[in-house]
């Protein structure tokens, strides 16, 4: 018998000896990080509140409780019976029935009133069914990735259990080392923006966080052939980290699949959809510009059935020696702060992936409050010394301006945006501005994925600022849903149309003038000098964003039929409204920093270009007095410790090991 069977024995005679004896437990299994108790008596579970919680106290797990599927009365009568103890006013779109788990999933409108009042409605359903339910939104918009991705889910339902059995096995397993060290591995981002990859290893275990391509440099992809990575094989990674699902951070966790790896990928569950939708996208458009894609859609669809999502501030185990919390970013829809607690208390590493430290109109700021940080890995895209943005509120206003002279001018607002973030922060502030008569009520229009993403936002409010989740799910009042937002879906014809008409606002993917819709939109309107480009997002070097920042005013652009070789003279206003970033300004990485506590010991200043990560580094050094470091690419940094008879831990000191020609 495995160290696992035995743990799962003593776990389930701990359990029966913690409960009353008139419940039976048939079986206890893992899977994934969470501990799974079959029961012949679901509805006695039901009737104590706080039974669950109890037992996941003692014994330190997440627990679920499913009923034996023995005790399962059959789906046709369990149906009516599960309508009846829901509030009519949920709105109930599909009830789904898992007869292998036990398990009911019940799509609505409005999941709260299902779930009840400290989760007494679900409990209320189990008790008169003995059905476990689970509780999923129907999206405001329709939404085809959250339709497919449920669909896929749905259908691999039986394999995700192995591959969730497999993975909890391996998080429990014993650990076998006896060395404590800790390394961080740079496999890209760093003096440099994109390809976001690091290796986090002990001696126990090995995780990458994020995988990532760099946008405007083709062929540039995180160092994932040493060691460290996948130059030991795939499949000693033992798990995935993704702090969110820009592509920058996301494009290339697919291709892990190609080479090998079979584990999971931790992450929030918009941040598993927004992946799907994007890394599609990234496929097609590498097909559509003649690249050949560096892996198949297949291996999106292995991505998705690998992610176990995690909700912000769950304590986790994923390996014998490491926990993970996921916190918010504040940067875009899901994004987390990654909080890695190494052994029993002896190591924290926090990566911070993107952040906004700052509330925006539409998330709140980024958490920095955490029990223990040694090793905080930060972003600093805007660590230079002068990168300072605008005050959000002059930004909007800025914004405004410029939108009402162009109005007054009879031209168009074309707005290039991430598909993702900024698209829904600038659509925020558009519809209170119309509603408050700030500007004039004109159409606008959204273009590429910015609508698909948008129905996302709206399928996971909970993710979004307390005051807008308060208008969503009190007042009835889904900004997103306002009558001037009209979603682009006719191709050409409709963009002639709208080129035809009267002024309007129109938001275009990709953000970063880097190909899609915004290069047809830019072939309607680019030469009208009534019009205005307005760009509210970074532009990274190398983009043409960047170069029609700096002046470029002869673009090359593709023909109507697709075809290279055209250029388009740029006769339209070009204009630039800072403040409206994901990413926090040097102010804002400066206070993430100074109002932890306790502050971290060392920070990897990472993710900026060589200016920006040498000057956060030297003023968080010089305010500060941390140790401070701005890592080349392929630097691994080892931190090690000694616990005394005592227990308390004592960090020794770290090295860097060794830098690899670049």
């Amino acid at each position: 018998m495995s160290s696992v069977d035995t743990q799962l024995e003593d776990l389930q005679s701990e359990i029966e000896q913690e409960i009353p004896g008139d419940i039976s437990i048939t079986d206890v299994k893992y899977e994934g990080p969470e501990l799974v108790v079959y029961t012949r008596d679901p509805k006695r579970f039901a009737s104590d509140g706080d039974l669950i919680r109890q037992l996941a106290s003692k014994l330190r797990k997440r627990i679920i409780v499913r009923p034996d599927p023995g005790v399962l009365s059959s789906p046709d009568q369990a149906r009516q019976r599960v309508l009846d103890v829901i509030p009519e006013d949920a709105g109930i779109t599909d009830l789904d029935f898992h007869q292998d788990t036990g398990e009911v999933v019940i799509e609505a409108q409005k999941p709260g009133m299902v779930i009840g009042r400290h989760g007494s409605t679900l409990r209320e359903i189990t008790q008169e069914v003995g059905w476990t339910p689970e509780v999923v939104r129907t999206p405001p918009i329709e939404s085809s990735t959250v339709r497919n991705v449920r669909n896929f889910l749905k259908q691999e339902r039986e394999d995700r259990r192995d591959t969730l059995e497999r993975v909890g096995r391996q998080i429990h397993r014993e650990e076998m080392a006896d060395n404590q060290w800790v390394r961080i591995t740079t496999l890209g981002c760093c003096r440099e923006v994109g390809r976001a990859a690091f290796v986090l290893s002990t001696a126990e275990t090995r995780i990458l966080i994020d995988c990532g391509d760099k946008p405007g440099a083709e062929g540039e992809v995180p160092y994932l052939q040493v060691p460290e990575a996948l130059g030991a094989g795939a499949q000693n990674l033992d798990a995935v980290v993704l702090t969110h699902a820009h592509l920058d951070h996301s494009a290339l966790i697919p291709l892990l699949f190609k080479y090998g790896y079979d584990g999971p990928i931790y992450c929030t569950e918009p941040t598993r959809d927004l992946m799907g939708l994007l890394t599609l996208d990234y496929l097609d458009v590498a097909a559509k510009e003649g690249r050949v894609p560096p892996y198949e859609s297949e291996m999106v669809r292995e991505a998705i059935k690998h992610c176990i999502s995690l909700e912000f501030g769950d304590v986790t185990d994923i390996a014998p020696d490491v926990k993970l919390t996921l916190h918010n970013a504040g940067h875009i829809l899901g994004s987390a702060v990654s909080h890695f607690h190494i052994g029993d208390g002896l190591y924290n590493v926090a990566f911070s992936g993107d952040i906004h430290y700052t509330d925006t109109r539409l998330f709140n700021g980024a958490v920095n409050d955490f029990p223990r940080v040694e090793t905080l890995v930060l972003e600093s895209t805007y660590g230079g010394r002068d990168d300072y943005q605008t005050d959000q509120k002059d930004s909007e206003q800025k914004l405004i301006e410029g939108i009402n002279r162009t109005i007054e001018n009879d031209g168009k607002v074309l707005i290039p945006a991430f598909a993702v973030g900024r698209s829904q922060e600038i659509m925020l502030v558009l519809e209170w501005a119309m509603r408050n008569g700030n500007i004039p009520s004109v159409p606008v229009h959204l273009d590429g994925m910015i609508w698909e993403a948008t129905a996302i936002h709206t399928t996971y409010p909970e993710y979004l600022r307390d005051d807008l989740q308060e208008r969503i799910f009190h007042d009835d009042k889904n900004p997103f849903l306002a009558d001037e937002f009209n979603h682009v879906d006719g191709g050409e014809q409709e963009r002639q149309e709208i080129t035809d008409e009267g002024p309007s606002i129109i938001l275009s993917t990709s953000g970063m003038v880097e190909g899609g819709p915004i290069m047809s939109w830019l072939r309607h309107i680019g030469t009208e000098s009534n019009s205005t480009l307005t760009f509210v997002g970074y532009q990274a070097q190398g983009t043409l964003g960047r170069r029609i920042q700096n002046g470029w005013d002869e673009i090359p652009v593709n023909n109507r039929d697709g075809g290279r070789g055209g250029t388009l003279a740029l006769n339209m206003n070009v204009e630039t409204v800072d403040g409206f970033s994901g990413h926090a300004d040097r102010q804002g990485l400066e206070n993430f920093v100074k109002t932890m506590n306790p502050r971290p010991e060392k920070v990897l200043c990472v993710h900026g270009d060589e200016s920006s990560v040498q000057d956060l580094s030297s003023a968080l050094y010089h305010d500060y007095n941390m140790r401070t470091f701005a890592p080349r690419n392929l630097e691994t940094f080892r931190f090690r410790w000694a616990t005394p008879r005592g227990g308390s831990v004592s960090i020794l000191g770290e090295s860097l090991v060794y830098t690899r020609d670049r």
